[in-house]
């Protein structure tokens, strides 16, 4: 069983953003400190961010981006539609894991039970093993710290960091800029 990842996504004002640190372990080994778990989907129109195994985030990931296809971007009938055949196939419901999607618009988490969720603020979501810690700082960033949405997901992130044994300071990040801010 991999133990891996932290993955936090803000929609904020003028931004969406999503990170990742690059942390991926087994047991109690690193195998490796600087993966990628983040990427943009659909020309550049929408983040995505996995936590699980590595070999199937790049399977998850492109069977995600052929239903954004199939429904000309539009992100919400693309995750329901995506769940149900996430949730359908024998081999993909057996995985232990997550996906955060977002734009400008909507964030969503995704998993292999078939499950959409929406967070309640419709702002902030996270995923994985340090996803708790993540969050926690996320939101009392936002409310106390006056820093722009990258800034607050990168110190976000780090802070989980410090907390989770899961989670390295390995950070990497994805911006959607809103173009009218």
């Amino acid at each position: 069983m991999f133990d891996a990842t932290t993955i936090l996504a803000y929609k904020g004002k003028n931004k969406a953003v999503i990170g990742g640190d690059g942390q991926v372990t087994f047991g109690d080994s690193v195998l490796k400190g600087n993966a990628t778990k983040i990427r943009t989907l659909h020309h550049g129109k929408i983040l995505a961010g996995f936590a699980g195994s590595t070999a199937d985030a790049f399977n998850l990931f492109d069977m995600f981006e052929e239903f954004l296809e199939n429904k000309k971007g539009d992100i919400l009938k693309s995750v329901v539609e995506f769940s149900k055949a996430w949730r359908k196939d024998k081999v993909l419901r057996r995985l232990e894991a997550m996906m955060i999607v977002l734009n400008k618009d909507h964030i969503f988490i995704l998993t292999g039970n078939g499950d959409v969720v929406e967070p309640e603020d419709g702002e902030i979501a996270s995923i994985g093993s340090g996803g708790n810690f993540a969050i926690s700082a996320a939101r009392a960033l936002k409310k106390h710290a006056a820093l722009n949405e990258e800034a607050l997901v990168e110190e976000s992130l780090h802070i989980a960091a410090d907390l989770c044994i899961y989670t390295n300071h390995n950070i990497k990040t994805l911006v959607l800029e809103d173009t009218k801010a």
